[in-house]
């Protein structure tokens, strides 16, 4: 009987080890599509240090660029049931499992980066990180990836007819497809990091993203001119699985929650930093980089705003209004 007893008591107490708080010792893998030397991973690094730092140890983040955890997709799924704890992901990217995060896609919703800024830090953000919540994904801050820029193998975009027949490649969503076929191109979905690859074969003649993205990827080795759109001011999430984070103790959850809105801050201010120089860096690697009048694209992709505000709903709607003036 006593023997039992002592069987059961180890048993008892095993189990309770495994019920321990996880703040403890907790590693925490944190990924990213991008390249090391994108401001997602230097602030991210930055972000991982200072919470080793708060933490006293207790929570360690490893952070794995340039898709080594998979694209962006790959993640999401991961972070939904727990075999990913974190990641730093393109808002837009959400939309699978949380359409209404299409709203963050929207062409030319924001006049400046300022307004993108108050309305992500306020009730929009505040609205769409309930919306994750409920998918599994707990939002901590809102990072930038910055306004997009059409690149082409040949002559630049100066107007929506210059893209008609236009091969671009997309990220995978509806709205940024929608969007691209408003302006008269032939968009396609493929994940990012097969992107470099695609262009140098000419699978596509052109694709779009930040400057910061186009410099630190190499496109000016496989595109030639770089059109300076700004069709999208594009928000990214630094996000945990909820089943990770709440392995974490109150005390240490406040620490990273705030650690992670100061580097989004300076994030933010890298991105910003660096628009004049990344222009004039792309010139010097050889990219005819040309101003446009987004006047005739803001026009061309009004049916899309009429298409997503109706599935958005005026509430979220109404929110993203709120912060457009």
């Amino acid at each position: 009987m006593s023997h039992r007893l002592g069987v059961r008591a180890a048993l008892i107490a095993f189990v309770a080890l495994l019920n321990l708080p996880a703040s403890a010792q907790v590693e925490i893998k944190l990924g990213h599509v991008l390249g090391e030397s994108h401001s997602w991973h230097v602030a991210a690094a930055g972000f991982a240090r200072e919470v080793a730092e708060k933490t006293a140890g207790r929570v360690r983040i490893n952070v794995f660029p340039s898709s080594q955890l998979g694209s962006e997709k790959d993640m999401i799924e991961g972070l939904q049931i727990g075999s990913q704890q974190a990641g730093l992901i393109g808002s837009g990217s959400f939309q699978p499992i949380e359409p209404k995060l299409g709203i963050v896609e929207l062409p030319y919703a924001w006049q400046t980066r300022e307004h993108a800024y108050r309305a992500f830090d306020g009730d929009l953000g505040a609205a769409l990180a309930k919306l994750l919540e409920a998918k599994n994904v707990v939002t901590l801050a809102w990072w930038e990836n910055g306004f997009r820029h059409i690149t082409t193998k040949g002559d630049p975009v100066r107007t929506p007819a210059d893209l008609k027949g236009l091969k671009i490649r997309v990220t995978p969503d509806k709205m940024r497809l929608d969007t691209f076929r408003a302006l008269g191109a032939e968009p396609a979905p493929l994940a990012f990091g097969e992107l470099y690859s695609a262009l140098q074969q000419g699978v596509f003649q052109a694709q779009e993203n930040p400057l910061a993205i186009i410099y630190s990827s190499s496109f000016f080795e496989v595109q030639k001119s770089a059109s300076l759109t700004g069709h999208v001011w594009g928000a990214a999430c630094l996000v945990f699985s909820k089943i990770a984070w709440n392995r974490l103790t109150p005390g240490d959850q406040q620490s990273i929650r705030a650690s992670a809105v100061e580097w989004g801050t300076k994030q933010r201010k890298m991105i910003a930093d660096s628009e004049t120089d990344l222009a004039q860096k792309l010139q010097e690697k050889g990219m005819n980089v040309v101003e446009v009048d987004k006047a005739p694209f803001v026009a061309a992709v009004q049916p899309v705003w009429k298409d997503f505000g109706t599935q958005f709903g005026p509430e979220l709607m109404g929110l993203l209004d709120k912060y457009r003036r």
